[in-house]
């Protein structure tokens, strides 16, 4: 059985002198921002607002766990292209795979894994049914 696929979603982000270090280069924690704003803006794109997934359902995003590698420095005004992919839809989780690129050249990539919970609790919730849907109406 072939693992599902998802189409890519794609983010441009300018990178600003708040992004960078005492060195001129984007600070590495930094990466994880523009990732997350991928993230969330195509969630958004899909109709899923997460703030009235939280006040409907009392339900969050949070991240549970990412590796990171790093291959070459962006720099003040870089426009970055954030490469966005579901690699698996569980019962309460998705995971992403996520580059950063400049002119089509690998900045850093991770995976993330981002737990859906309950708000109240904050312990593993299923995904609500509608976001569910929507992620699957995407796969191939």
């Amino acid at each position: 059985m072939t693992a599902p696929k998802f189409p890519e979603s794609i983010l441009q982000v300018r990178v600003y002198y708040e992004d960078t270090d005492a060195g001129g280069v984007v600070f590495y924690a930094n990466y994880l921002k523009f990732l997350e704003r991928a993230r969330t803006e195509w969630l958004r794109d899909l109709g899923v607002n997460q703030s009235a997934l939280a006040a409907s359902e009392q339900r969050l995003f949070v991240v549970h766990s990412l590796d990171m590698s790093y291959r070459k420095p962006a720099r003040l005004d870089d426009l970055l292209t954030i490469r966005s992919r579901i690699t698996r839809l569980g019962r309460a989780s998705i995971h992403f795979a996520q580059r950063a690129e400049r002119d089509g050249e690998l900045l850093a990539e991770g995976n993330i894994q981002v737990c859906c919970v309950d708000a109240i609790h904050m312990r593993p919730a299923e995904l609500p049914a509608d976001v569910r849907a929507k992620l699957k109406f995407i796969q191939e």
